[in-house]
Parts: C-alpha cells; sequence; structure tokens
C-alpha cells in the first residue's frame, strides 16, 4: 500500500533553543522566511502525502494558525497591490490538509507517535522529526522520503533514513545494526540501539528523524515500558517489526540540516539560505566578506 499519510512528533518545549522556544513553539522559528514546520509539511507534499498529523502540546497552537486561512491579512496584501506577498499566504493554507492532536503527557516520542493511531488506522505511514530539515532536492540529489516510501511499496517493509556520523557522536543517535550490506543506499537492520556508548554500538549509521512505518508499530509502543529518561522509545516499537514485516535502514547521502540546538540551528538557515535563487547567491558574496576580514 501507497504511504498516504504522515505524523510530524512537535509537543516538545524546545528548551535547547531557549529564551527563542520560550514563547513561541520551536517548530514556529523562522528558517529564511518560513517557519521549520512549514518545511517538514511541504516535504510531505513533494512526496505526494496529502495528510499531515501534527502531535502537539500546550502553547502551541499558533501552529494551527499558520496553516489557516488568513482573511484578514489576505484583504490587506489585496489592497495594498501586494500580489506575490498574498499568494504566498494563500498557498501555506493548500499545501496539505493538517490535522491536530494533542499529547497530554510528555512520555517521549514513541508516545507521541502512538497518538497517531486513530489517525493513522490500518496504513503504512510516514513519521518525520521537525528538528531535521530536508529541502527540496537539487539537480542530481536523491529525493529522501521519496526513495523510502518506494522501498515499502515494493518491499512492505519498515523503513528508517539514517546517515553515517563519526564515532564521537553515536551516543546522539539511535544507531542501526546493519544484517548485510549496502545495496542501492538501503540495507536490512537487525536492531536499532537508542544512544549506545560509542564501544557498544553496532555500526556509524545514525537515525535522522525519518521512518516509514507499518501500523504493527502501534501494538508495540501501547506494550512499551518507559525507559531512558522515563520515555517510551519509538526505537522500541521499530525494534518489533523487525522480524516482521521487516526493516531497512536507507543510507541518505542528501541534504539533511539539523536545527534543533543553537549553533545547528544558525547553520541550517545558511545552508537552507545559499540553495535559494533569491538570497542565495548576495549571501554567498556576504559571506566572503565576512570571512575574508575575520
Amino acid at each position: 500500500m501507497r504511504v498516504r499519510k504522515a505524523v510530524i512528533p512537535a509537543a516538545g518545549l524546545g528548551t535547547r533553543l531557549l529564551p527563542a522556544s520560550k514563547s513561541m513553539p520551536k517548530e514556529m522559528i523562522t528558517l529564511v522566511d518560513r517557519p521549520g514546520i512549514q518545511y517538514v509539511v511541504e516535504e510531505c507534499a513533494r512526496a505526494g502525502i496529502r495528510d499531515v498529523l501534527v502531535v502537539t502540546g500546550r502553547g502551541k497552537a499558533t501552529m494551527e494558525d499558520h496553516f489557516d486561512r488568513a482573511l484578514e491579512l489576505e484583504e490587506r496584501l489585496e489592497k495594498s497591490g501586494k500580489r506575490e506577498e498574498l499568494e504566498e499566504v494563500r498557498a501555506v493554507a493548500e499545501i496539505a490538509n493538517v490535522h491536530y492532536v494533542r499529547q497530554k503527557e510528555a512520555l517521549g516520542l514513541g508516545h507521541a507517535v502512538a497518538a497517531g493511531r486513530s489517525f493513522v488506522g490500518d496504513e503504512p505511514f510516514a513519521v518525520l522529526l521537525p528538528d531535521e530539515i530536508v529541502p527540496p532536492p537539487l539537480d542530481g540529489e536523491p529525493p529522501l522520503l521519496e526513495r523510502m516510501m518506494d522501498v515499502h511499496e515494493r518491499d512492505g517493509v519498515g523503513v528508517v533514513a539514517v546517515r553515517r556520523v563519526p564515532e564521537d557522536r553515536v551516543s546522539a543517535y539511535g544507531i542501526a545494526a546493519p544484517a548485510g550490506e549496502v545495496r542501492d543506499d538501503f540495507v536490512p537492520i537487525s536492531d536499532l540501539v537508542e544512544k549506545p556508548a560509542a564501544a557498544d554500538a553496532p555500526s556509524d549509521l545514525a537515525a535522522v528523524g525519518r521512518y516509514v512505518l507499518t501500523p504493527e508499530v502501534f501494538d508495540a509502543l501501547d506494550a512499551a515500558s518507559p525507559t531512558v529518561g522515563g520515555e517510551i522509545q519509538l526505537a522500541d516499537g521499530i525494534r518489533a517489526l523487525i522480524d516482521s514485516p521487516g526493516v531497512h535502514a536507507y543510507v541518505h547521502r542528501g541534504p539533511i540540516y539539523d536545527v534543533g540546538k543553537k549553533l545547528d540551528y544558525v547553520k541550517g538557515s545558511i545552508q537552507l539560505a545559499l540553495r535559494r535563487d533569491d538570497v542565495g547567491p548576495e549571501l554567498r558574496a556576504w559571506l566572503r566578506e565576512v570571512l575574508a576580514e575575520s
């Protein structure tokens, strides 16, 4: 079955981006000219996913407003003759059908994904973490979510996006244990270990916030017990799929920007801007000037 739905867990407090996230959801902090959550919903739409569930928490209502119509603003832009801005504002509400549910307790990523059970039903679905931004691919760059969905549709397996990380970074990620050789950027996995010590890590393949899962994961998450930090880990649910229907890792070689911490946010903002025709050339020239002076 083709993946038609996506779940975006967005209930976290965003403490790594304080004080910006004190009064604004971290997912609404702007990267160039749009909030991070919009990049993620646009990624779903590029892959043909039209129904998106955002798992929210208290204080996250601005996300709902963002993907709604803003009639007063639209009227003002129209009267001012700002047609380009008007079209951009209207287009946001048409990216996808965005739905919402609240995660009433902060019990971890697995618990947040489980909140999407009624929305997903008995279909396969994608999970996209909003701390990771995947820009529209340029010529020659592989699409991420689309390739994962194609492999699921062909083989019926779950798929976890990974990238290779240095040994001193493996303890910050869920690490996949490959059960074979990487072929065409995919490899079956036999385990997904949450934040192992470097000496215990089964590989350098780190999960990077994109998953295609089958609905069997919900039973596993419902049965899971809290572990690290008293939270229910998504890795526990994924591990339950490894024997049946199976799980593959996709080694993504294109760009993906972690924007969940301050320095990473700055880097991601610059990288996204450099890829754009409207601001990229001037920004690149300015950066050369700044670096030459430093």
